[in-house]
């Protein structure tokens, strides 16, 4: 097949500038590489011959091919240089001034049918095309970083964008490798604003004092199976790269609750606590590795109580199941005795209403999310709340550690920790969806892809039923009073009436 753009500019000789020109020479392009600073640019190349070179050593790429990529590869002394290209992509700084003084300058150069696609993460296509001359040929090209691995690209319209030109790119990103979704111009596109419920309501957690970061990071890489814990990919990421984006997303949605920054990161970006970068951020690194201290044992009990599960508990029957199993003493009345260990299983509640609206005694109530089926699960999590005897916590730990399966307990949180930021990541998804940003297939693809989720968000809801998402979100918001947690309009009409999160309507 004929490569769609035969010669190619690359604006920005950074990472994801190397990035880009890689994949296109490797794809039959001629690239033209251009950075303000030329010692940027000539790195850049050796950096791309050396990298062909290991991939010919490890048999991914043979000698032709290298060869002919290294051919392929050339460096612009101008701008000017770039005058032959069919398309350009600028992969500069982040900042709207930058690519909007480039792109003025660059429509003064290439032909008239080039094309001109902006790499940009946050910033608005249109904005970034407005005062151009030809503003239809100006479309976002967001790639993910490392670009060769990340095989993932958002292809953006601008208000003025001629679908044509979309087109042009969808099928060039396909013969680049990589997987293209279309999105609509909105802040964060796809992949940025449907991983606002991840990290932001992590954060949220930590900083109501419910667990450390490495207890949040351990629940949600063993309860959902993330492959890093939101504290872990932001020390990966780094401050200065992912709190920007949080900041931006939120205030070019004038505001909007949902994803609301949190002043721990400002402060720690503020600080130059930035993660694995500085050696420093939510763990300490030795040698690039991070010192996390060791999980503590599960208590030690002599012996432990009669247990009570309230009537109202979530997977009630699989609960009891799995207390006969870890050998309790189960009682069966309509109220707990005097000396019983009371568990609720609440979806979305904190333990404290759940011990109050069922009159239950505080000091001796523990909540256990129940959200996942044990059975799916490599952790359990249990609540206490502030009334909860510490000899009852005990019981409760040793109790469902007995197979062997690691606990934690965490403070008081209405929601626990899995079902807050579950649920936070499929409502989000499910506005950008009733928003048309984009389709849900194009969605799901964008995050698996981009992010890395073991499941697309809609797909997430779909497992653990959009019903129970929806209670976790009604409760939480009745718990916190923030709008936040509102439930947007395509989950609500589709948990109403037991409709799979990905139908999409005709």
């Amino acid at each position: 097949m004929e490569t769609r753009y035969k010669t190619i500019g690359v604006a920005g000789a950074g990472a994801m500038g190397r990035g880009i020109a890689q994949i296109a020479a490797q794809a039959g392009s001629t690239v033209r590489l251009y950075d303000t600073q030329p010692e940027a640019m000539q790195r850049a190349i050796a950096e791309l011959g050396s990298q062909w070179d290991r991939l010919l050593e490890k048999g991914r790429m043979d000698a032709a091919a290298v060869q002919a990529a290294k051919q392929r590869m050339h460096a612009a002394a101008s701008l000017r240089d770039l005058d032959d290209c069919e398309l350009v992509i600028e992969a500069v700084v982040e900042r709207l001034d930058v690519k909007k003084s480039l792109f003025a300058e660059l429509e003064g150069i290439v032909g008239p049918e080039a094309v001109l696609a902006t790499n940009t993460s946050s910033l608005s296509v249109t904005a970034i095309a407005a005062g151009l001359k030809r503003p239809q040929r100006v479309a976002g090209y967001h790639f993910f970083n490392p670009v060769p691995l990340m095989k993932v690209v958002e292809v953006i319209a601008g208000l003025k964008t001629d679908p044509s030109v979309c087109e042009g790119l969808t099928a060039y990103a396909r013969q680049m490798g990589h997987t293209p979704v279309q999105a609509q111009d909105t802040p964060g596109f796809i992949v940025n604003h449907a991983g606002r419920g991840y990290s932001t309501e992590a954060l949220r957690i930590a900083s109501e004092g419910v667990a450390d970061f490495a207890t949040i990071d351990r629940i949600l890489r063993d309860q959902v199976g993330f492959k890093l814990g939101p504290f872990e990919l932001m020390d990966l990421t780094g401050l200065d790269v992912s709190h920007p984006v949080m900041e931006s997303v939120y205030r070019q949605y004038y505001d909007e609750p949902r994803y609301r920054p949190s002043v721990i990161t400002a402060q720690r970006l503020a600080g130059n606590v930035l993660g694995r970068k500085t050696g420093e951020g939510f763990y300490r690194y030795v040698d690039g590795k991070a010192q996390v201290a060791a999980e503590a044992a599960a208590p030690q009990v002599d012996e432990l109580p009669p247990v009570w599960v309230s009537t109202r508990a979530a997977r009630r029957t699989e609960l009891y199941q799995l207390l006969k199993d870890l050998g309790a003493k189960i009682e069966t009345g309509q109220s707990a005795s005097a000396q019983a260990l009371t568990f609720v299983a609440p979806l979305g509640f904190d333990v404290t209403t759940v011990a109050v609206v069922e009159r239950l005694d505080p000091a001796r109530t523990v909540g256990i999310d129940m959200l996942i089926d044990d059975a799916a699960t490599k952790r359990r999590v249990l609540a206490t709340n502030p009334a909860t005897r510490a000899d009852m916590r005990d019981a409760a730990h040793a109790l469902f550690a007995r197979d062997g399966k690691p606990v934690s307990v965490i403070r008081d949180s209405a929601g626990f920790v899995t079902q807050r930021v579950v649920a936070t990541i499929v409502n989000i998804a499910a506005d950008i969806c009733q928003q048309r940003i984009c389709s849900p297939r194009d969605l799901e693809t964008a995050v698996t892809l981009g992010l890395g989720y073991p499941l697309g968000p809609l797909a997430m809801g779909d497992r653990w039923g959009p019903t129970n998402v929806l209670e976790v979100l009604f409760n939480m918001q009745t718990v916190y009073g923030d709008p936040r947690y509102r439930p947007s309009p395509w989950l609500r009409r589709r948990g109403a009436i037991g409709l799979s999160l990905l139908q999409e309507e005709s």
